[in-house]
């Protein structure tokens, strides 16, 4: 194990001066003028808006600064002065604009009028929105409901997201993929099999009431910031940090909390990760099994001796099955081969243990980091077996924690948003609106771009996000996306999908959420759900930015409306007016969930959803949770161990990124400037190869499917991360990882462990 030091790139702590530079930076680079400096003291407020980037809690008592460095970053993104009107897409073919940077095109500012590309000039070209929804709506009238496909960021309100699902289902498909499918599916399908339920159990109190954390896979720093003030508390009462991860993140290390004096005018900081292992990439399973197996061995011990057992035996016997064949999987594998494939020592994973066996509440939070894998699944399974060997599940400051991305991504799921007919309330849906939903399966979103490359997919509604810039085989996909019939496009602004386009193409300028949504029956607010389940109400507080953008819902209810016309049972124009309606709706099809929509939304730290798991509840086909006994040690199936050259890439996002936003070519965390085409290599692997410091290389995916791909122009910069193991930045490295590679059961493309070499 490495002591938690401060990585060399960055010697500073997470937040402090550095975090306040950024923002100041980004203010001023998007002309937020002063006056605007208001808005931040309303984010992820009551009666405020919910930050548009990550979906972090929002505490019942925020902060009087209730926003990180990213958050701030994504409100001065959106409420930029800058703007892209008709005249700008007059000056610019569609050709030129592909060849901007992705940071260039969103640079450029709001998108400001609805627009519809005519190929004979190469340009987009203003229309008026009557127009627009009226051509869409004749085209899909024209197409095979079953080739269509409806996809959503995670961005989109719940209000949006519901209307967007009974769209697609009166429509007639369930074609229905969004964000999750690129990320925590593998949580979905994990923590569903092993506890019931498809989402984390904690809320934030348990933040208050655990004493050992674990963290695997996840950089909080850049991620999800506003968590480490709970870190940070947590800490001050001597809670212990374990962290996994193969990179040093600064902000898994130290911070240094912005509001407080005391840190921002001392070298006082936080020191959050107790123990910080570097493990290899993929190594997570490995890794979880060597502390389990050290747990398991100690009780053995304790048993043979008389002494107090180190597992939960009462919560075992009671609440779980599979207990006995795991643990003997577990005592069966050699350390050996635990210490080969994890890259840790076993002195290390008995550390982590040792620990373990003296906390009596633990978290454990995750991300994609353990989710990006051909094993993911198994992964997330993995981190339930070790919490339930404890009876971590089910009571206070215990359970496992997805944290997820996207602000809405896990909210736009629990009302409907799915490709899968069985998560959905199908027969409450017939019901409510007197029609007959599809029950075939719909595709996710890598069976749609795999129903793309075999011609069988004729149109994609895009709901925000960048998709075609976020999806693996970027060579392969991008030409088979420009055949599509017809591309819609629904966004804040301008950006790589928008530029691929297919015979019919439109771009319709939205509302951001920050903006005042002004409908007929008066100002609107909508909702989201956070990552601990938890439902909050959002309202814009600043002008918008165009008189000719419309909000998410006008959008979606006009193109509904036009697409089905007299088969509709929806008012779609009464609920484009008023959403109180739609959330009305919205507790019909989920009493239990959204009982009392209206009135409950604005409850100070938003109203949980039922977790059942979270009351030793098990909504599994046992009744029970359940061990799982791992099928391999080894993370990658499609890692070539016996190539000598092999490398492992993960694809990792910057400290002034948002998924596919990028904010700045800079990354001051990694000690990155003006660039994003960097590898991140030891010094061992460097010298293998014979390779200095800024050299220049070309990276070649490891397979045998017949595709060459390659990536060029990439610089070489030395980095604290495991020998064999690489990183490099996403979306520039998607052009590497095929689109097969994607964990088996929830096909989460693999983009943490792709095989590469130099050449």
């Amino acid at each position: 194990m490495k002591p938690a030091d401060k990585p060399s790139s960055y010697p500073f702590a997470s937040g402090g001066w550095g975090s306040l530079k950024a923002v100041t930076q980004i203010v001023t680079q998007e002309k937020v003028a002063l006056k605007d400096g208001p808005i931040l003291l309303k984010q992820n407020k009551p009666e405020g808006f919910a930050c548009v980037s990550c979906s972090w809690a929002k505490p019942a008592h925020p902060h009087t600064f209730e926003f990180c460095e990213s958050g701030a970053k994504a409100t001065a993104w959106d409420t930029t002065k800058k703007r892209i009107t008709p005249d700008f897409f007059a000056q610019h073919t569609v050709t030129e604009l592909l060849d901007w940077h992705d940071h260039d095109l969103e640079e450029a500012g709001r998108l400001t009028a609805p627009m519809k590309y005519d190929h004979a000039t190469d340009k987009y070209i203003e229309i008026s929105w009557e127009q627009a929804f009226d051509e869409i709506g004749r085209e899909m009238c024209m197409l095979d409901p079953h080739s269509v496909v409806f996809y959503t960021s995670g961005r989109a309100s719940l209000e949006t997201a519901y209307m967007f699902q009974l769209f697609a289902r009166m429509y007639g498909c369930n074609n229905l993929p969004d964000s999750s499918n690129m990320c925590h599916e593998s949580t979905s399908v994990g923590l569903t099999e092993a506890i019931g339920v498809g989402v984390g159990t904690i809320v934030l109190d348990d933040f208050e009431k655990t004493d050992l954390m674990f963290f695997f896979g996840q950089n909080v720093g850049t991620n999800s910031p506003r968590m480490l003030h709970q870190l940070q508390d947590a800490r001050k009462r001597g809670v212990p940090i374990i962290t996994f991860n193969p990179l040093r993140e600064p902000g898994l290390v130290s911070f240094a909390n912005p509001q407080s004096p005391l840190q921002m005018l001392t070298p006082a900081e936080t020191r959050i990760s107790t123990q910080y292992h570097q493990l290899k990439t993929g190594g997570d399973t490995a890794a979880i099994l060597g502390i389990c197996k050290a747990v398991i061995e100690a009780d053995d011990r304790a048993q043979a001796e008389g002494r107090p057992r180190k597992i939960d035996v009462e919560f075992i016997e009671q609440h779980t099955t599979g207990f006995d064949d795991f643990a003997a999987h577990a005592r069966s594998t050699e350390w050996r081969d635990i210490e080969r494939v994890s890259g840790l020592p076993r002195v290390a994973l008995l550390e982590a243990a040792d620990e373990y066996m003296h906390a009596q509440a633990v978290l454990a939070h995750f991300g994609m980091g353990l989710t990006q894998h051909r094993l993911g699944v198994q992964n997330v399974r993995m981190v339930c077996n070790l919490l339930l060997l404890r009876g971590n599940i089910g009571k206070p400051g215990a359970g496992p924690s997805p944290i997820r991305g996207h602000s809405n991504v896990q909210g736009q799921r629990t009302v409907g948003v799915t490709e899968k007919p069985e998560l959905a309330p199908l027969d409450q849906l017939a019901k409510q609106f007197s029609f007959e939903p599809p029950r075939d399966k719909g595709m996710n979103t890598v069976e749609a771009f795999e129903a793309m490359l075999e011609g069988k997919v004729s149109a994609v509604l895009n709901l925000g996000g960048n998709l075609v810039r976020s999806v693996p085989d970027r060579d392969r996909t991008e030409p088979a996306w420009s055949k599509l019939q017809l591309t819609v496009n629904v966004a804040t602004k301008l950006n790589r999908s928008h530029l691929v386009n297919g015979k019919n193409a439109y771009l319709l300028p939205c509302l951001s959420r920050i903006e005042i949504d002004r409908q007929a029956s008066g100002e609107q607010a909508v909702s989201m759900e956070d990552s601990t389940g938890c439902m909050h109400g959002s309202r814009g507080v600043t002008e918008p930015g165009s008189d000719d953008t419309r909000s998410e819902p006008f959008i979606v209810a006009g193109i509904a409306k036009a697409a089905l016309g007299a088969r509709s049972t929806v008012d779609w124009d009464a609920w484009r007016d008023d959403y109180a309606i739609v959330r009305d709706e919205i507790a019909t099809t989920y009493p239990d969930i959204f009982h009392d929509f209206n009135a409950r939304m604005w409850q100070p730290g938003g109203f949980h959803r039922p977790l059942p798991a979270r009351e030793r509840v098990w909504k599994t086909k046992s009744g029970k949770a359940g061990f799982l006994v791992p099928e391999s040690l080894g993370e990658d199936p499609d890692m070539p161990e016996t190539t000598p050259d092999a490398l492992r890439l993960m694809t990792l996002r910057s400290d002034s990124q948002f998924n596919t936003t990028i904010y700045s070519l800079d990354d001051r965390f990694r000690g990155v400037k003006d660039t994003r085409m960097v590898i991140l290599m030891s010094q061992a692997d460097m010298a293998k190869r014979q390779l200095q410091e800024g050299q220049e290389i070309t990276l070649q995916t490891l397979s045998n499917d017949g595709f060459d791909r390659r990536l060029g122009g990439l610089h070489v910069k030395a980095y604290d991360i495991p020998e064999g193991c690489i990183g490099g930045y996403f979306p520039e490295c998607n052009v590497l990882l095929p689109l097969w590679h994607y964990a088996k059961e929830s096909k989460v493309p693999g983009a943490k462990s792709i095989p590469v070499r130099v050449i």
